[in-house]
């Protein structure tokens, strides 16, 4: 059996790691250098780095920043923000990352998702999915929330899962940073939908919500930012509280 996956994800903002609610009211939460070290000495299975400016600022994520990570760490490491093109994965896979994040990109030019598996590998592209419920509905959202689309969150799962994504990064904008649960009801029925996996994204503020994700969603690797970053969930203390509840999860 796969183990599960717990992934402490370091949203940056102009070289810092930050956190807010909803995507909205930013604060500062470290340096991700000294949390990216913090988090493979912990025990995480994972890294995602996310520069959130990038697609509004139409700036380029730090190749730099990411070079700097990844001589500090052994775990893998998905880079994402701003990344448009087959040479924008280049210069960061370049740089040590191990897998890319493409969002806003992939929505306005789906064919991105076929150049950049053909080019690298579906195991190297993760598309990040946003969704948001609107008229009852999860629908796809980009620009970190504040754009709606005529996508469904289902269909475009789909969608990127045949076009050749290695794996779904699914955020829901409802629960994001509420510490009140992921979004069990479209995680579930998009792990059930695709063949990739799914990792869950928005809403973690217990460990219960961990394994009412694995458990009762399916999800293959969950993602939480501030109750790691600012040590209100040990990363350890989570996986051996999952080991008790039979999710088979790396020691």
């Amino acid at each position: 059996m796969l183990t599960k996956r717990i992934i402490p994800c370091l949203d940056i903002k102009d070289g810092r790691t930050v956190k807010g609610t909803n995507f909205l009211e930013l604060r500062d939460a470290g340096d991700p250098v000294e949390l990216a070290m913090r988090y493979c000495e912990e025990g995480a299975d994972e890294l995602v780095f996310l520069d959130i400016t990038a697609t509004t600022e139409k700036r380029k994520t730090l190749a730099a920043l990411v070079r700097e990570i990844a001589t500090h760490i052994n775990i893998p490491f998905t880079v994402g923000g701003g990344i448009n093109t087959v040479e924008d994965v280049r210069v960061l896979l370049d740089n040590g990352a191990d897998k890319i994040s493409v969002n806003t990109s992939a929505v306005k030019r789906p064919e991105l998702i076929n150049e950049l598996a053909m080019q690298f590998g579906s195991q190297c592209v993760v598309v990040a999915i946003d969704a948001k419920l609107i008229n009852n509905t999860w629908m796809v959202v980009t620009h970190g929330g504040r754009t709606p689309t005529s996508l469904t969150a289902l269909d475009w799962a789909r969608e990127a899962a045949a076009r050749g994504a290695g794996e779904l990064l699914l955020t829901s904008m409802e629960n994001d940073g509420t510490k009140n649960g992921f979004a069990l009801d479209i995680t579930k029925t998009i792990s059930e939908a695709v063949a990739i996996p799914v990792i869950a994204s928005g809403g973690a503020g217990t460990m219960e919500h961990f394994s009412d994700v694995f458990k009762k969603a399916n999800a293959d690797a969950a993602l939480a930012a501030s109750i790691f970053h600012f040590r209100e969930i040990p990363v350890q203390e989570l996986k051996r509280y999952l080991q008790v509840q039979q999710i088979p999860v790396r020691l």
